[in-house]
């Protein structure tokens, strides 16, 4: 069997271990279960990649076989020499930190404390590297006392946790790359990252939609860029775009109102080999507080922006605090309206769109998830930020989805792509909503493009090419005169069929019609007098 099937095998048992010791104590589909479950995993994998480093660094440990008793023989001076020549994205742990120390000591009275102190102190000597920030200033820590979740038997939790976690390394993992990563990740909060009724929606987007946005923003090498995120979530449109240009070749920035989202995000840095990034991880509200500045106070601008901002949000009570002169330029088209009846249905998401368009610098590019509806309303805030993307010449092009896509939401989505250079003049618009297969996943029906579609639309939109009903290529004067409409269907051309026929059969297909009309006519009457024959009687009632 192939090594990364193994490994990948193995993860995932692993994963399912844990969630086993979760429901043995009561915490299965807990709302807890998620932090317990992600921390416990994080920890791990930290004290793996230790141990990995460590044993690159220093031949003596990579012979030992037990590379935690090897180390008890060094000193204090040269133990933090090897730490301080380990990579920054490693965290620096002392003997008392390994999971064989806390399996060695499990018999230890309130062994719960003893766990719960040693995830605290791994936190705190890694504060600086490993903490997400608020807009506020506040720093999130790695880990929490994951303990307080269990009501009995605290002791017996953490000591089945620490037994699961003894038997499996990730030493032999760490040579993989992105693609297992990815599966990894997904597998891990695949339980958790869902939209449960909170105020943004935190669910999972399509490792498909994600690979297609970057594999269209990414179309030659780039170096020392920065990519962003408004509405984060736990990454996934980051982590693709980061891959594509390169993890050594780019700094992350995000920022997303919910901490659930920020941690996910965070794991997942780590995972893939961008903890250099981890810093620029802000829990907080984009819209009314974004964080990210240049040295001069003014909003930092971005080389890429990726985003799946929520649709719909109750905004109301902050809609208000945008309506600012320092706003006016940001949010150009204004602000929506609150529904009255339904303030929850209240259309969030071009906001995000014109903060996007603000924050691109003079070459920047970005994907943008969207309702399909935005690409051709005809009046609004969504009509003003059309006409700006062609007026301004950054409209790259438009992929419409098929429909779900999304197997959460029955929402028709389109990629909207912006390029400030735009150095190609032209636009493409695709409709790709007939590609796919419908597959069930759990309750909900869901459409998964098989990757020879992916690969479709990629190269086809790179390519700037026109494909009879699947894509066409357009200026901006050809858009100015369907009134701004993105939707790759109104530029298509009608098609008309001519058939030759004698004098003789086309008057008798005249004939048919004639008939089938008089038929028509006929019935028509006839429902017209039981109409007004019903009328009258209710009248008379």
């Amino acid at each position: 069997m192939n090594t990364t099937i193994i490994f990948e095998k193995q993860t995932k048992t692993l994963i399912d271990d844990l969630k086993s010791v979760c429901a043995n104590y009561g915490l299965g589909n807990d709302g807890n279960e998620f932090k317990i479950i992600t921390q416990v995993f994080l920890y791990k994998f930290l004290n793996d990649k230790f141990a990995y480093e460590i044993k690159q660094i220093d031949p003596v440990i990579a012979k030992a076989e037990h590379w935690e008793e090897a180390l008890k023989s060094y000193s204090k001076e040269d133990y933090e020499m090897l730490l301080m020549q380990m990579s920054e994205s490693t965290a620096r742990l002392q003997p008392e930190h390994y999971i064989s120390w806390l399996f060695e000591n499990q018999n230890q009275p309130k062994f719960a404390d003893v766990f719960d102190q040693t995830l605290l102190d791994i936190a705190r000597l890694n504060t600086d590297i490993f903490s997400v920030k608020t807009d506020g200033g506040e720093k999130i820590m790695l880990f929490e006392n994951i303990s307080k979740y269990v009501i009995d038997k605290r002791d017996d939790f953490c000591r089945a946790i620490v037994n699961k976690l003894v038997n499996f390394s990730f030493e032999g993992i760490f040579s993989e790359k992105f693609d297992f990563f990815a599966t990894i990740f997904e597998y891990l909060i695949k339980d958790y990252n869902t939209n449960s009724g909170g105020k943004y929606a935190e669910y999972f987007t399509p490792h498909a939609v994600a690979k297609i946005m970057a594999a269209c923003l990414v179309t030659e090498e780039v170096k020392n860029v920065t990519c962003y995120d408004p509405s984060a979530g736990s990454g996934t449109l980051l982590m693709n775009l980061a891959h594509a240009i390169g993890e050594d070749k780019c700094t992350i920035y995000s920022q997303d109102i919910s901490q659930k989202s920020s941690n996910l995000l965070r794991l997942n840095l780590i995972l893939n080999n961008l903890v250099h990034s981890i810093p620029n991880v802000i829990k907080g509200n984009t819209l009314t507080d974004p964080y990210h500045r240049d040295k001069d106070g003014k909003l930092k601008q971005f080389d890429f922006i990726v985003s799946n901002p929520p649709f719909k949000l109750d905004f109301s009570d902050y809609v208000e605090d945008l309506n600012t002169k320092e706003n006016n330029t940001r949010f150009f088209a204004g602000t929506p309206n609150v529904p009255k009846a339904k303030p929850e249905g209240m259309a969030i998401y071009p906001m995000f769109i014109q903060h996007i368009m603000y924050l691109l610098s003079a070459k920047g590019q970005a994907a943008v998830v969207v309702p399909t509806g935005f690409i051709t309303a005809q009046s609004g805030i969504e009509r003003k930020i059309r006409e700006r993307m062609v007026e301004d010449k950054m409209l790259r092009g438009v992929v419409s989805m098929p429909s779900n896509i999304f197997a959460t939401t029955g929402t028709n989505v389109s990629i909207l792509f912006l390029d400030r250079a735009n150095t190609k003049g032209d636009i493409v618009l695709m409709d790709a909503s007939k590609l796919g297969i419908t597959v069930k996943e759990g309750k909900n029906q869901k459409t998964v493009l098989r990757p020879e579609e992916e690969d479709k639309i990629i190269s086809t939109f790179n390519a700037h090419q026109a494909v009879e009903d699947f894509s066409v290529v357009v200026s901006y004067d050809d858009i100015r005169d369907k009134n701004y409409s993105f939707s790759a269907g109104q530029y298509f051309d009608v098609k008309i069929e001519y058939v030759d026929i004698t004098a003789e059969e086309f008057e008798t297909k005249m004939r048919g019609f004639q008939k089938n009309l008089d038929r028509m006519f006929a019935e028509s009457r006839v429902l017209e007098t039981e109409i007004q024959k019903q009328l009258k009687e209710l009248r008379y009632e």
